[in-house]
């Protein structure tokens, strides 16, 4: 069984709606009333309802570094840069998520493209 998916909100819908296709457990900021929060508390809350962010924001880079340094927790960050393909961001997001247990992602940042 995959990995749920977290998607912040600049995540572009055509990516959610893929990753939907493909039967993914997908939850989206917005529809969580979620799309406010600062970056970190956004991490806290996929954190909190079990899932891996899924995010094009560069500031989390920063952010995981930061908690992984300080020993904080978080069930993991999918990282696309900006202009990553789509297709290509739905393929690989699907692979990590189904090819990943909870405890390989744990704490874990993985960048996308995978190649």
């Amino acid at each position: 069984m995959s990995l749920a998916v977290y998607m912040d909100v600049h995540v572009p819908a055509a990516v959610t709606e893929g990753l939907r296709r493909k039967l993914l457990d997908v939850r989206t900021a917005q529809a969580d009333s979620a799309g406010r929060l600062s970056d970190e508390e956004l991490l806290a809350r996929a954190t909190a309802v079990g899932c891996v962010l899924l995010t094009l924001d560069a500031d989390f880079l920063e952010i995981t570094a930061r908690w992984q340094q300080h020993g904080v927790p978080f069930s993991g960050v999918l990282f696309a840069p900006q202009g990553t393909p789509i297709g290509r961001m739905i393929e690989d997001s699907e692979l990590c998520l189904a090819g990943m247990t909870a405890d390989e992602f744990r704490s874990r940042l993985v960048h996308l493209p995978l190649r």
